[in-house]
């Protein structure tokens, strides 16, 4: 949708001629965000290029759409001249030459790495500056404010606590580390946005341009229009088996988001919830066998045991975390009045299945490529031809069979034409949220990879744990956090296991059960602020704020957070009883596992069958506490307290707040 204050050619092309400029601005916009998406497309399904040179292409054409879309100042208008729209004119000329700087100078640049010249060091300032000015524009002051003080930390590091402290590093190291290296604004973050998190936005686009979205919508619609949150709910058990197959958060969001969450934003989710929702599932697919990310694999090596073994123990926590955001998703849907519609009221299933079967052909053909181990830049690409494709020729079967009032060749030529470009500009238009954000992001890590702080956190573990289990997990939590702001997670989890994981052996935690902690804990960049890459891709298709995403997301995912401790101190992989998942024991810390994570998401979103009371409320959070703690006498008393807790909130209804003005003896 276009904002008020933004220029497009249908707005402005009836102005008068003192509008020539907005006029030529509004198609030079439209021509770079579809040249953006043509090149995205040849890089991710004919040739590669070199991550630098692509990742500089990327982010000049998304600055470029940032300072010609998003105004200066709230009240700063683009669809007409003023002296702010020639200011975003001088930042998108600077945009473009602080990138094609790169570009051109790419060979001399990686030759000179250290020994850089004055104008390397201008470059490196400006370009710095223009992704933090784009952060203010798209995300906002809070974002912006993290990258600032992460630059200031690694300026004044002398002057930190002595648990932080470092040498210090001059404003010339830290703008040239951040602009003319991959370890910045160039690193993991915006290289994951400039492959297969674009392809799969454009995926989206096209899908919604061709029909496939109101497809996709009304068939969730008909399958799971009478429940309540259906769509939601469809979509945590959609991510779960896309994600356990796909070997990648991020790639799971755009790939399966890209429906799901246009579908739970009609039924009356917000914006930043939907994203939430699917970046919250689809980091649980990296938990849930069998590939589990790559790291099932990897961590049979580590623990030379079995990769069946693996699946076995990985598979219940993995079924846990997804009854937990099922658990936070109905609970959304109930405070919020979303309810299933009527029967009558939901399209037929087989009318919606005969008018857009074809729609189901891309999806298969995407489920396939992934599963077949194509990277998720191919499947992304396959799946925007194959269904450009596709939807050319039933368009084109339909038009040949209408014999009523059908249009000329050229005239239909002419709709499909112009139905593919307006998809090629919206797939580019909806990235540029998700592309500033993974850049600003870059500034993150950068600093963090430059001051050493991912490795000051491991290596604190063992220093302020104590000795205590559960403050050693909580801190090799935080250092996942850090590791995961620079790192892949199939990476975070190698540093971490080889960095942290020694201390949890030291503690007495078997090697399995300490494996899979690092493993769980590795995953929580992908959610948690202000580095999480999968809410921010999230954040893109559902045009949500991305740091209220991220941190939706982050309560959402409260199981990721909770199960590892639980690991720690009870039998729940079957440890010390030969993986057996049937013991009982096992199967007494699965009841209570599972009773305190439902009692812990009704009080934290203060809900069951009713908003609860404050002694309700209470009263849940003493029963999460008794059924997580890992003593049998504290299981009995948290079963206890819920279900005093859930027999009042069936059997009493709290009488309304009556104002003070109705308030007289009778009532009182």
């Amino acid at each position: 949708m276009v904002q008020e204050n933004e220029i497009h050619p249908n707005r402005v092309k009836h102005a008068g001629a003192g509008q020539s400029l907005v006029i030529v601005t509004a198609w030079i916009v439209m021509a770079v965000a579809v040249s953006l998406s043509l090149f995205q497309l040849y890089t991710a399904g004919v040739t590669a290029m070199t991550a630098l040179i692509q990742r500089s292409v990327h982010l000049g054409a998304i600055l470029t759409l940032t300072f010609l879309l998003k105004p200066l100042f709230k009240n700063a208008r683009k669809d007409k001249p003023s002296i702010w729209f020639f200011i975003d004119w001088i930042l998108v000329a600077l945009s473009v030459y602080c990138t094609l700087y790169i570009i051109f100078n790419l060979t001399a640049i990686f030759e000179r790495q250290g020994d850089w010249l004055i104008h390397d060091r201008i470059v490196s300032l400006i370009g710095t500056l223009l992704v933090l000015e784009a952060c203010r524009r798209v995300i906002g002051f809070v974002m912006t404010s993290i990258c600032t003080i992460s630059i200031l930390y690694a300026m004044y590091g002398p002057y930190m606590p002595e648990l932080i402290i470092h040498k210090g590093y001059s404003i010339e190291r830290i703008t040239t580390t951040l602009w003319l290296t991959t370890e910045g604004i160039f690193g993991l973050p915006i290289g994951v946005a400039a492959t297969f998190v674009f392809v799969f936005i454009l995926f989206g686009a096209i899908l919604e341009a061709t029909g496939g979205g109101a497809f996709f919508i009304d068939m969730a619609y008909a399958l799971t229009g009478r429940f309540s949150g259906g769509p939601a709910k469809a979509s945590v058990v959609a991510s779960g088996f896309m994600g356990s197959v796909s070997g990648s958060a991020v790639g799971n969001v755009v790939a399966t988001g890209s429906f799901t969450i246009p579908m739970m934003k009609k039924v009356g989710y917000r914006p930043h919830v939907a994203g939430a929702i699917e970046a919250t599932a689809s980091t649980g697919g990296q938990l849930m066998p069998p590939i589990m990310g790559a790291g099932a694999f990897l961590m049979a090596e580590f623990t030379n045991t079995s990769y069946l073994t693996i699946i076995k123990v990985a598979m219940v926590p993995a079924i846990m975390y997804y009854l937990t955001v099922l658990m936070f998703v109905h609970y959304e849907a109930k405070k919020y009045g979303l309810k299933g519609q009527d029967k009558d009221q939901l399209p037929k299933i087989t009318e919606v299945v005969r008018d857009g079967l074809h729609f189901i052909i891309p999806v298969l053909i995407l489920i396939y490529v992934l599963v077949a181990n194509y990277s998720p830049m191919r499947a992304g690409f396959v799946a925007v031809i194959s269904t450009l494709l596709i939807s050319l020729l039933a368009n084109s079967v339909r038009w040949a069979v209408n014999k009523d009032t059908k249009p000329g060749i050229v005239e239909f030529s002419t709709t499909q034409f112009k139905s593919i470009v307006n998809a090629l500009e919206a797939g580019a238009k909806n990235a540029v949220m998700v592309s500033v954000a993974c850049a600003a992001a870059g500034i993150i890590v950068g600093m963090v990879s430059l001051t050493g702080m991912g490795l000051k956190f491991s290596s604190l573990v063992l220093e302020l744990s104590f000795g205590i289990k559960v403050l050693a997990i909580l801190l090799i939590g935080g250092a996942s956090l850090v590791l995961g702001m620079g790192l892949p997670v199939t990476a975070s989890y190698i540093v971490l296991a080889t960095l942290a994981g020694p201390a949890l052996l030291d503690m007495g935690v078997p090697i399995m059960v300490a494996h899979m902690i690092v493993f769980w804990y590795s995953q929580d960049a992908n959610v948690t602020p202000p580095v999480s890459l999968a809410s921010f891709a999230g954040a893109g298709i559902a045009k949500a704020n991305p740091m209220r995403t991220a941190f939706t997301s982050w309560k959402l995912a409260k199981g990721l957070y909770i199960i590892p401790i639980i690991m720690a101190y009870r039998p729940l992989l079957g440890m010390g009883k030969n993986y057996d998942l049937f013991h009982w024991e096992v199967g007494l810390t699965m009841l209570t596992t599972t009773l305190g994570l439902f009692a812990f998401a009704s009080a934290l979103e203060r809900y069951f069958i009713r908003k609860a009371t404050v002694l309700e409320t209470i009263l849940f959070w003493l029963a999460a506490l008794g059924l997580l703690w890992p003593e049998y006498w504290a299981d009995l008393a948290g079963f206890i307290l819920l279900a005093v807790v859930v027999t009042l909130q069936k059997v009493y209804t709290p009488a309304p707040i009556q104002k003070t003005g109705d308030l007289n003896e009778e009532n009182i």
